[in-house]
């Protein structure tokens, strides 16, 4: 198998990625650990779909529900936000501590087949934190130097609901193959492109025959069910939960815009939006969102938790309806206080597919919550997109 650069096919690995070499089972191997800073050699290529809401986030509900094996580090490690981190001196009873999902290591039948069998591996069940579309998918085996898998494979599956370990593993239960099993390298972010377009709720992680894996990254377009955010009547429009997107921005320096639409509130200053220091006059920061389908807004709100001495100065927020609508206000500009929960009532529904808020001159914003309901077309369209990727 080898991987061009322009690779896109289903669960094909991104560029920079390569087989292991004929006749060297240790290509893919990272150097030893030499010192130093951990992250020196690691090895990633620039994988765009990951500026999309990462679907097995745990901040919005996703969980490691069940492992075959954990032996040497605990499978919930998988979805932790933050990067994986190395203690060299860090040892337990059981080796070395490692920050991410690591298995013991296979043996075969007997004495004579010391080597496990072809077909066995392990494996770890993910459920997404929000049902959606998986457009890439990033295997981070960061300070796994070569005791990361020979190969990974994934697969996924629909099933709503809240299903137990067991029912998701039942022979009723239909999984498709969106990665084969395909190398990685150790002490890398290994990206995969999925193009199928099908809604998922659950993953299949297998390890090739063994090893470790730091971080799991599903990255995609959330697509909740049209029945749920009906029975629900008023919700948070812009929420990654309900489908909301972010699309661009002026700055993404410190973090990510996504942040704004995560749920909850935000448990630190770096857990929201912020920007660098604006200094062209007569400009300012902005960051634009789509929501899941057309929508009527009747209030906002605007938080600047933990920003306090970098919070935007002031704001404005405007919308339109659809891609080519005009831009109209929504809420002119008015000054924000730092650390702060604002909140705007608006005197007439807006109508929007999608909201630009504006940051005067620059600063942070930690979460922005559009409160309203669907329309009847807004509704009509996330039903047909719904039902498209569930065929």
């Amino acid at each position: 198998m080898t991987f061009d650069q322009n690779e896109n096919q289903q669960g094909k690995p991104h560029e920079n990625q390569h087989e292991n070499a004929v006749g060297d089972p240790h290509a893919n191997d990272a150097a030893p650990y030499g010192g130093g800073d951990p992250y020196a050699d690691y090895r990633t290529t620039d994988l765009p779909f990951t500026d999309l809401v990462d679907l097995a986030d745990r901040r919005i509900g996703a969980g490691v529900v069940a492992a075959n094996d954990e032996f040497f580090a605990e499978r919930e490690n998988l979805l932790v936000p933050e990067r994986a981190v190395f203690d060299p001196e860090r040892f337990g009873h059981k080796g070395k501590v490692m920050d991410g999902w690591e298995t013991r290591r296979r043996r075969g039948a007997d004495a004579e087949h010391p080597f496990p069998a072809p077909e066995e591996h392990d494996w770890a069940l993910i459920r997404l934190g929000a049902p959606g579309v998986i457009r890439g998918i990033v295997v981070d085996t960061a300070h796994f130097r070569g005791n990361y898998p020979q190969r990974v494979s994934i697969q996924a599956t629909a099933v709503e609901g809240a299903p137990s370990p067991e029912e998701l593993l039942a022979d009723d239960v239909k999984w498709e193959e969106i990665v084969p099993p395909t190398p990685v390298r150790g002490h890398a972010a290994n990206g995969f492109a999925i193009t199928d377009g099908r809604r998922y709720t659950h993953l299949r992680l297998c390890q090739h025959p063994d090893g470790g894996i730091a971080r799991l990254r599903v990255h995609g377009e959330v697509l909740p069910d049209p029945s749920w955010l009906a029975a629900l009547g008023t919700f948070d429009l812009l929420s990654v939960l309900n489908g909301g997107s972010y699309e661009d921005a002026s700055d993404r320096f410190y973090s990510s815009p996504t942040q704004i639409i995560l749920p909850g509130t935000s448990r630190k200053m770096d857990d929201g939006w912020e920007n660098r220091r604006r200094r062209v006059r007569d400009t300012n920061d902005w960051v634009r969102f789509r929501l899941p389908a057309q929508g009527a807004v009747r209030a906002i709100e605007i938080d600047t938790a933990y920003l306090k001495g970098n919070a935007a100065g002031w704001i404005a927020l405007h919308g339109r309806n659809g891609e080519t609508g005009e831009w109209f206000e929504i809420i002119p500009r008015i000054r924000l206080q730092p650390d702060t929960p604002h909140r705007f009532p608006l005197s007439a529904e807006a109508v929007v597919t999608h909201v630009r808020l504006d940051a005067f001159p620059d600063g942070g914003v930690a979460r922005m919550r559009l409160h309203g309901s669907l329309t009847e077309t807004g509704l009509a369209d996330l039903t047909r997109r719904y039902e498209q990727a569930r065929a």
